[in-house]
């Protein structure tokens, strides 16, 4: 098969041709038809993530049909429309029991503790545990957009973030994971307020629903004090979407008092460590909640909001792209967001045999 391969941190990764995958004996391996390009992504070809050796294909957002099935399968087949979260659990532990599967105390990831989607197969374990059916009617890029940023922000926002109507929502960062926390937050029945440096972003947010933007370059003092004042006294949710010690501490201050911050983008060592305002979380009893991802089965509601059309995680992509291309935009994103915005997608295509099969 032809995947995205990368042999050193950092170092512009390279189209190759690598041995096919075989499943697992409680595994499956999955033709990708489409993958999404995650900062997450990005962060594992810097080195910033240590489940990472080399060589390594990266990719974890994804979507595809079923391929092959290891002997101790049960309820998945050959031709199975499938996505799947990017923590793959193992059933058994302690917080899977206790239906945790998202912090798994023995976790596996694509893209980052074994070879990942950036490719035209890839392998994933405990299918029967993980595999998320994809209805027939969604297109394979709209469920590869759900499977990190999207499902990560819905449970964020729904279950840690416990959003209710009328509350306002702050989302700090608006690339992949804080769009879809807008899309999520407003049609939850919230009041969002939207922060980026990008007006691309920000124009999508306000597509999306936000009910005020605000652009955080016109604001180098600070943009909690503009979210306070527009929301009269501060958010009751906030999301940090980017994951950066300047916009946790912007998103942990816009709130009123017994706010929730919710961190949702990743904090690399490599940034440094975010100097929260502890005193104000005390003074104002805010709450510091982390959300990593959403298990396999807590997907139906989410699916459900989408069958219905009040979720539209299709309009989150915003670009699609072929796997040649995938290694240049993933180097691109060492110079950040830049002037576009939404998901961009990557759509694996299989070579034709020599023998023109």
């Amino acid at each position: 098969m032809r995947a995205v391969v990368f042999e050193e941190f950092g170092k512009e990764a390279r189209v190759q041709d690598v041995a096919d995958p075989s499943p697992s004996r409680d595994g499956v391996v999955v033709r990708v038809e489409a993958t999404g390009l995650c900062r997450s992504d990005w962060h594992g070809w810097m080195g910033h993530d240590p489940d990472i050796t080399l060589p390594h294909v990266p990719g974890h957002e994804l979507a595809g049909v079923v391929e092959a099935v290891g002997r101790d399968v049960v309820d998945r087949r050959p031709g199975d429309r499938v996505t799947v979260p990017f923590v793959c659990a193992c059933g058994r532990c302690a917080a899977c029991a206790a239906g945790a599967q998202q912090v798994c105390e023995r976790q596996t990831q694509p893209g980052f503790t074994h070879w990942g989607s950036f490719a035209e197969y890839v392998a994933l374990e405990r299918a029967d545990v993980n595999l998320v059916p994809v209805p027939h009617g969604m297109s394979f890029g709209t469920a590869a957009a759900l499977g990190c940023r999207f499902a990560t922000a819905f449970r964020a926002v729904v279950a840690r973030g416990r959003v209710a109507p009328g509350e306002w929502v702050a989302v700090h960062g608006c690339g992949g994971a804080g769009l879809s926390a807008v899309m999520i937050a407003v049609a939850c029945g919230a009041r969002v307020v939207a922060v980026d440096v990008s007006p691309e972003a920000l124009r999508l947010a306000r597509t999306f629903g936000a009910a005020e933007c605000v652009d955080a370059s016109a604001h180098p003092e600070g943009v909690d004090a503009a979210v306070r004042e527009l929301t009269g006294g501060g958010a009751q949710l906030s999301l940090d979407a980017l994951g950066s010690p300047v916009t946790c501490a912007a998103s942990v201050r816009s709130l009123r008092r017994q706010g929730r911050h919710v961190q949702v983008g990743l904090l690399p060592p490599a940034a440094g460590d975010p100097v929260v305002p502890m005193a104000r979380v005390i003074a104002l009893e805010l709450e510091l909640l982390g959300s990593h991802g959403m298990a396999a089965h807590a997907y139906p509601p989410m699916m459900d909001m989408v069958r219905s059309g009040s979720l539209r995680p299709d309009l989150l992509v915003t670009s699609t792209i072929g796997l040649d291309a995938a290694p240049a935009a993933l180097a691109a994103m060492s110079a950040g967001p830049g002037p576009g915005a939404g998901v961009t997608v990557i759509e694996p295509t299989r070579r034709p045999h020599p023998d023109g099969a």
